[in-house]
């Protein structure tokens, strides 16, 4: 039987019936691109709860995640510093429909020089400790820090993470913030420019394999920052961090000179730097026990640093 007589017999028009079907298809195609970013948002919404969104901060310097309350607390809930994600999944790939577009992330611009300073509340510092994780002494570092309810940063070499990664979920776990210090610890001005992007991105790659993303902060080792070090790190999403106040515990000075230094140079702002790994680092953890509480009891609030979107 013809199409147009099967509708004569139901009374329908053939004209009707286009009109119906299109409203259907149009309908069905409808609910399915709703679905889609219904989903995406969603899901992008549940992951990024109570974290700042990835970009390079909007002022000369990051601010720092101090509040109000007892001195040396840092605000905010553990680790949200720039772990949000793009909206739009990395594996999700849709054509331009009907105005919609993926979209993109804000890029991290590229910089000429690095943070030395961090913006905050009041009497902020903030304490990093570079080249672990350790086992002999990053977990007294943790333990130190555990018992005064606050949060470091903790720059990690590559090869350091791959071979503690149990220590490296646990520095994350406890609310710290892992930045990247390359792969080996090399002078980044007497490499390649492949050379300067193998050891970042090898770091940034095995510390989201360990513990769900990759850093958003990087630091030169030595201080030795070039133009190479600075394009591919913004290129993977990251902020360059130097210090202003330079413990020198890797000569050993020892425990009182290291502690003399952070109280006598520590100001508003200031980026400690230490070491928990790299040699023999056990003036470093006992100087951390004997500084801190005096900075906390100076009012100082101690913090770490969140990312603002651009």
């Amino acid at each position: 039987m013809k199409l147009d007589e099967l509708l004569v017999r139901r009374g329908v028009s053939r004209r009707s019936a286009l009109i119906a079907g299109a409203s259907t298809l149009m309908a069905a195609g409808t609910a399915g691109v709703v679905s889609l970013f219904s989903s995406e948002t969603s899901s992008s919404e549940a992951s990024s709860a109570g974290t700042a969104s990835p970009g390079a901060p909007s002022t000369g310097a990051p601010s720092a995640g101090a509040a109000g309350g007892a001195p040396g607390r840092a605000a905010g809930a553990p680790g949200a510093l720039g772990r949000a994600r793009s909206p739009v999944s990395s594996s999700y790939r849709l054509s331009p429909l009907a105005g919609f577009a993926p979209v993109r992330p804000a890029r991290t611009p590229v910089r000429d020089e690095p943070f030395l300073r961090v913006g905050g509340l009041g009497r902020t510092v903030v304490l990093t400790f570079d080249d672990g994780p350790d086992p002999r002494y990053t977990p007294e570092i943790l333990r130190t820090l555990g018992e005064h309810g606050l949060q470091a940063m903790f720059f990690v070499c590559g090869n350091m993470a791959k071979a503690n990664p149990d220590l490296l979920r646990r520095v994350s776990a406890e609310g710290h913030v892992i930045g990247n210090h390359t792969w080996s610890h090399p002078l980044l001005t007497r490499l390649s420019r492949s050379a300067v992007r193998a050891e970042m991105e090898r770091t940034s790659e095995i510390v989201e394999k360990t513990c769900g993303e990759r850093p958003a902060w990087f630091r030169a080792p030595y201080g030795a920052w070039n133009r190479e070090a600075y394009r591919f790190g913004a290129e993977l999403g990251m902020e360059p961090m130097a210090w202003t106040v330079d413990t020198l515990d890797w000569r050993s000075p020892g425990v009182g000179a290291i502690a003399d230094t952070v109280e006598k140079e520590a100001s508003p702002g200031a980026v400690v730097l230490s070491h928990d790994a790299g040699g023999n680092r056990s003036q470093s953890v006992q100087a951390l026990r004997r500084y801190l509480p005096r900075l906390l009891e100076e009012g100082y609030h101690v913090a770490v640093p969140r990312r603002r979107a651009v």
